[in-house]
């Protein structure tokens, strides 16, 4: 169970969180031109265009044939976290009259890819990108809403209004307690340890992995973090770093079952520590308040919960708190403290800093 926002899904009527009764008000398809091919996913096209209304650049997400269920999930998740700090704005929603292809119009953003910004980057800058991507993880958990999918692609920065949008909502999902969800959510580098295992009861708790080898790559200039080249060698990428004792902790905690496969490519690994990947390229990024924020979301335990347990089992009660940060508790971390003050600016006054 998750340790904060467990509940908000029940205390909502059910007219918020069931989008399967969603009645989807369709906009007027001619308002917008397609301008030009910007991307593209495994659920859709993107593309940047314009309304001809009021010539504002918009950005249109054209998506392909799905079931409609996802679309509404994705329509109504968009709509209860309108005007969310940093979530990216759902402006209309479209479809071709012949093929009935549905399309979401977005706020435009002018990104530039995190391939060429992110070693641009100071120490400020990615301490400040941070504490704003965390502005929009808190807030949709607190809306009793995971990301799932949580990624450099899916963080649009324009660099120049110092400006960030959390982007791609499609594998968004309302969290419930005690409900067991797909683990074929988020991109393989940022898949935490728990989709790697099939443990199906997770929470909001997945994004802050997601997060934090999101994290790890922009201080130590390893993209990604966490480099493996099938689910189950991904696993083994991050025993290599964290330990296998702590893995095997964990596993034992929950009644885990590993699958057999593993037990040939996965060896004892000792844990890593977090210095070694130190290096003179990287170290103006890697203080000690940077090493103890990263140490605190990379973690196997999602959340340390007694209910969690199997009742046949002991209460590990000698192990170490093992939960990874919350979004909140994230904000709060003294690695921020340099750009805490500048960043409530910004949200409160939306200025630009130098």
């Amino acid at each position: 169970m998750a340790r904060v926002y467990a509940d908000v899904n029940e205390h909502m009527p059910r007219s918020y969180w069931d989008y399967d009764s969603v009645n989807i008000s369709w906009g007027v398809l001619e308002n917008y031109e397609i301008v030009r091919k910007i991307g593209r996913g495994k659920y859709s096209e993107v593309f940047e265009g314009i309304n001809v209304v009021n010539y504002q650049k918009c950005v249109i997400k054209v998506l392909k044939p799905v079931k409609k269920k996802k679309i509404k999930r994705e329509i109504k998740i968009l709509q209860n976290l309108a005007g969310g700090p940093n979530v990216v704005a759902l402006l209309d929603v479209v479809r071709d009259n012949q093929s009935k292809t549905p399309s979401l119009v977005f706020e435009a953003i002018n990104n530039t890819d995190f391939r060429t910004l992110y070693p641009r980057f100071s120490d400020y800058d990615v301490r400040f990108y941070v504490f704003e991507l965390l502005k929009a993880l808190d807030f949709c958990h607190s809306k009793g809403i995971m990301h799932r999918d949580v990624k450099p692609h899916n963080v649009m920065i324009d660099h120049e209004k110092r400006k960030l949008r959390l982007i791609d909502w499609g594998l968004a999902e309302f969290y419930h307690k005690g409900t067991e969800y797909n683990v074929r959510v988020a991109s393989r580098y940022f898949k935490g340890p728990e989709l790697l295992v099939d443990f199906q009861e997770y929470d909001y708790s997945l994004d802050m992995w997601s997060l934090g080898a999101m994290f790890a790559s922009m201080i130590f200039r390893k993209e990604p973090f966490f480099h493996g080249n099938s689910n189950s060698d991904q696993l083994v990428k991050i025993a290599k770093v964290l330990g296998t004792e702590e893995l095997f902790e964990y596993l034992d905690k929950y009644d885990i079952e590993l699958d057999p496969q593993y037990d040939d490519i996965l060896s004892r690994f000792p844990r890593k520590p977090w210095h070694s990947f130190v290096n003179a390229e990287n170290q103006r990024f890697v203080s000690d308040e940077a090493i103890d924020f990263l140490d605190k979301l990379l973690r196997y335990d999602h959340a340390v919960c007694p209910s969690s347990v199997p009742a046949s089992r002991p209460k590990l009660t000698n192990l170490p708190s093992q939960e990874r940060l919350t979004a909140q508790e994230a904000m709060a971390h003294a690695y921020f403290d340099p750009v805490r003050a500048d960043a409530q600016a910004l949200s409160h006054n939306n200025v630009t800093l130098p």
